[in-house]
């Protein structure tokens, strides 16, 4: 039986106290939401804070809010379930309603948030793990040791990306929103992740308060397709978002796909993405072009062995899971979660 290390916990009622105790604890403190990460990374001691600052009191950090100039915030406390059953989430957004509602299994999703699944730690099949473990391993450049396990002399972390949420976000150009000593500042969401799966752009000692997402065209389509070996609780193996947005002409006027869990950040695929521009869905060109999208995006992704599941499985799933996503979000029938 894993247990937690002693820990102190605060549960202020304002961001401002959250930011306040974050400060005055620096690197002794951590912000737990849903804590269906940190728990149980703090039971394989990944983490051992000294103080964990608690947002659950914070009522301005949740809720599903239509935006006066159109789009979408919602607060970062909001759950995962309410993001996946919200109305307004999916028929503005419905990428991010399906990712949602694929993130581990319904408890986990009633506790888990939105903001949570966003800042989720990278993971590696040799990160997570007992501490007992990794001990034994010699344990790796993420935590404790100085060794990569996956990429041999690798000098930056590889563990993946594994937030089923961001690559959605990323093709609904979402900027997050974040307060600390500082004041507040916006980020777009693309721009937060790194190629090191140890860092991130997140300013120690601030707080994930909101997600953005902007007014959408009209004929805006989107869908989630996630690859797992079982049809709930797993991570990701492979994960794509889908965007298309229809002109009035019945064209694709903008197109945008994203993947993740293929290394420590998620990823545009632009070029996939570019192929299918101007093109008429319904017709032999539109077609080729998912083919050709597909094709870009199987040389671009290169899954690693940093978690469980066969690479060479993952890489081969890259074009199927491609492809069934993008007509999903054109005939509406997402989210893809099937072999």
């Amino acid at each position: 039986m894993l247990r937690l290390p002693k820990f102190q916990v605060a549960a202020p009622d304002s961001v401002a106290e959250a930011v306040a105790l974050l400060e005055q604890h620096g690197e002794d403190a951590l912000v737990i939401a849903g804590g269906t990460d940190l728990v149980p990374n703090m039971k394989h001691e990944l983490f051992t804070p000294e103080l964990v600052v608690s947002l659950a009191n914070i009522r301005k950090l949740r809720g599903i809010k239509q935006a006066e100039e159109g789009g979408l915030t919602i607060g970062a406390m909001s759950t995962l379930s309410d993001v996946a059953a919200s109305e307004q989430v999916r028929d503005g957004a419905p990428a991010l309603a399906q990712a949602a509602s694929l993130v581990a299994g319904p408890q986990l999703r009633q506790m888990g948030t939105l903001g949570g699944n966003v800042m989720l730690d990278t993971r590696c099949q040799w990160y997570n793990q007992t501490y007992f473990w990794r001990d034994a391993l010699g344990f790796c450049l993420k935590k404790d040791g100085t060794l990569c396990h996956v990429v041999a002399g690798g000098n930056k972390c590889v563990a993946a990306a594994s937030n089923d949420t961001a690559p959605a976000l990323m093709t609904l150009a979402a900027t997050l929103v974040f307060e600390g000593t500082g004041g507040q500042r916006e980020i777009p969401i693309h721009e937060l992740f790194l190629a090191d799966g140890i860092y991130n752009k997140k300013v120690r000692g601030e707080i994930l308060t909101a997600v953005r997402i902007p007014a959408l065209a009209p004929g805006h389509r989107g869908a989630y397709g996630k690859l797992r070996e079982r049809g709930s609780i797993d991570f990701p193996l492979f994960g794509v978002a889908a965007r298309l947005d229809v002109a009035a002409d019945e064209t694709v006027a903008y197109a945008s796909l994203a993947a993740v869990a293929l290394q420590a950040r998620p990823v545009l695929l632009k070029r996939s993405a570019e192929s299918l521009l101007g093109l008429r869905p319904g017709t032999r060109d539109f077609e080729r072009g998912v083919d050709e999208a597909a094709e870009l995006a199987y040389r671009q992704c290169r899954p690693l062995d940093n978690v469980p599941g066969d690479s060479d499985w993952r890489h081969e799933m890259v074009p199927v899971y491609v492809r069934r996503t993008l007509l999903a979000a054109l005939e509406g029938s997402g989210p893809v979660h099937h072999v």
